[in-house]
């Protein structure tokens, strides 16, 4: 089943096309992948399809509804999450602090019922504890809901920034590079994490340049170069196919990362 829908998705930078015309699907309860050489336009796509940026033309949707028009926050509400290459923590708050602010998206506490507190507030405040928490553990960081984010070491900030994302209970979740500055036993335990969210029948899509994990990972994978789709599929075929190996792949084998 479809859960993500890009028709001719195109955003213009002045006279600069960052994105021409992509098209691709991402099906339910699947992993996909979205690869290609720097400057590609992958950012800009997950930044199209997030809400962040207007698309210059094109049409995203969520479980066939059309996004168009609407901001991040309201994208999220339909189901949609994301994380950014560069960590987005609040530093100075606690670990636990930080996902509460992703689980509070979710209680349906008016503002009047907020200034004034009562016995449905202090309800809601608890379940997004425990919610909280269960998250906390989920991603391997129980037991630190006290520390400040900014004490974290860097794998475990990456860890944090994913289950912040999980709190606003997404459909699916878009990842951009969670592996980037991981050491080859962080992304280990990374993909271990990021396939047992798949088997909570979590969908994901993932924007990285570790073809290790891409390839280990994924079920499917698009690839981007100069802003178009030049290659969808496996990552059986997406290994060997030509344009992907010219533009991006081959590259990467010279460098010995495959």
């Amino acid at each position: 089943m479809s859960l993500l829908e890009i028709h001719n998705l195109t955003k213009y930078f002045g006279g600069v096309k960052a994105v021409d015309g992509v098209s691709f699907t991402v099906h339910q309860g699947e992993i996909a992948g979205l690869i290609g050489p720097n400057g590609a336009g992958k950012t800009t796509c997950f930044n199209l399809i997030s809400g962040l940026l207007p698309p210059t033309g094109g049409a995203v949707t969520l479980l066939g509804e059309d996004l168009g028009g609407l901001a991040p926050y309201y994208r999220s509400r339909r189901g949609l999450a994301r994380t950014f290459q560069n960590i987005q923590l609040f530093g100075g708050m606690t670990v636990l602090e930080n996902i509460l602010t992703g689980c509070h998206q979710r209680q349906e506490v008016g503002v009047l019922r907020a200034l004034w507190p009562g016995g449905v507030v202090r309800r809601a405040e608890a379940r997004a504890r425990e919610r909280a928490l269960e998250l906390l553990d989920l991603v391997g960081l129980a037991g630190k809901e006290d520390f400040p984010a900014e004490a974290l070491a860097y794998g475990e900030q990456r860890r944090l920034e994913i289950a912040r994302a999980l709190a606003q209970e997404p459909r699916l979740l878009l990842l951009d590079e969670p592996a980037a500055g991981l050491n080859s036993r962080e992304t280990e335990e990374l993909m271990a994490l990021l396939e047992a969210l798949r088997d909570r029948g979590l969908t994901l899509f993932i924007i990285e340049h570790d073809m290790t994990l891409i390839m280990g990972l994924c079920h499917r994978v698009v690839v981007l170069d100069h802003g178009q789709v030049i290659a969808a599929g496996p990552p059986q075929e997406i290994r060997r196919n030509p344009l992907v190996i010219e533009a991006y792949l081959g590259r990467e084998e010279e460098d010995g990362d495959l």
